[in-house]
């Protein structure tokens, strides 16, 4: 079960995809602002994996112009948790270093 879950989370930039969908609906353009680093092109190719996975749903709005919104399933708000201990982790081993060098 661990090498199913790894492999949802495991594209670049997926985690930090969740992450960001985790308060709510996002468009791409928000999306994009919330991950800067990451290229148009890599976004939506995450945001369609994560789709085909069951991880998030794709809303397209019927405004002028059309709008897109992405949110996460209840299966990828079930990954937050997991998530975010990961994240917990990230600032102790990052406090830790801190603390080494200082």
């Amino acid at each position: 079960m661990l090498t199913e879950c790894m492999a949802v989370i495991a594209g670049a930039w997926a985690p930090n995809v969740i992450w960001s969908l985790r308060a709510g609906p996002r468009r791409f353009s928000e999306l994009r602002a919330d991950i800067p680093p990451i290229s148009a092109k890599v976004l939506s190719a995450r945001l369609s994996e994560l789709e085909e996975r069951g991880v998030l749903i794709r809303h397209v709005r019927r405004t002028s112009p059309p709008s897109t919104e992405y949110e996460l399933t209840p299966l990828g708000l079930e990954l937050i948790p997991a998530l975010d201990a990961i994240v917990q982790v990230g600032h102790r081993l990052k406090a830790l270093q801190s603390s080494s060098y200082g």
